[in-house]
């Protein structure tokens, strides 16, 4: 994905006050030199953070001209207003190792065992996660087959195929869970016994 940012020459609250009522989001550029400070369309920028790709993958940012590599860090929102207010991007090269969350696409789930044949759901546990590896090799996301789920058997980190020079970092929980099917509920039907035929004539003989 490409987009355009221009060089922000003022700085400060009143500044970036002013960007914002242009239309302008202010930013910054970090990693692999001296910071640049940025300006950017807002409505380009607003849409732009609505698609999954932005968030998860190399950008090409054209700036001054030229074209550098960078990846969305960071941006704030307004807390009550559908507006961008602030958003850091870090340059990326060849030899930059990054860690960074990457989100999850299932695939295979209806032609999984435990949902055709055992009628189960499946939790998704997590839906995304946080990976190590050099920029070059972010992948946009992770796919997870889950055509070979079975009811009982949970599908955990050390079962999905990775993308080459990926890895999970997993904060201390060696083999985290993905996903797991739950079983259906039984519904128990309680039904009231009807009272019996002798009880009703003893009722009315009682009258």
């Amino acid at each position: 994905m490409k987009f355009v940012a221009f060089e922000r020459k003022l700085q400060g609250t009143g500044a970036s006050r002013r960007l914002r009522i242009a239309g302008k989001v202010p930013g910054i550029v970090f990693g692999a030199g001296e910071p640049t400070m940025i300006e950017l369309d807002h409505n380009a920028l607003f849409h732009a953070l609505k698609k999954e790709a932005f968030h998860s993958s190399l950008l090409d940012m054209e700036l001054n001209g030229a074209t550098t590599q960078v990846l969305l860090r960071d941006f704030q929102m307004h807390p009550y207003k559908p507006q961008v207010l602030h958003c850091d991007f870090q340059r990326v090269d060849g030899t930059t190792k990054i860690t960074k969350k990457v989100p999850l696409h299932f695939i295979g789930e209806d032609a999984s065992p435990a949902v055709k044949t055992d009628h189960c759901t499946v939790n998704h546990v997590v839906t995304e996660l946080l990976i190590t590896c050099l920029a070059q090799q972010l992948p946009e996301f992770i796919e997870i087959d889950l055509s070979g789920l079975t009811k009982g058997h949970s599908l955990h980190v050390n079962d999905i195929k990775l993308p080459a020079g990926v890895k999970v970092v997993t904060h201390g929980k060696p083999n985290p869970v993905i996903a797991t099917p739950v079983e259906p509920k039984v519904e128990e039907i309680v039904v009231a016994a009807a009272p019996a035929a002798d009880d009703k004539k003893g009722k009315k003989g009682k009258k």
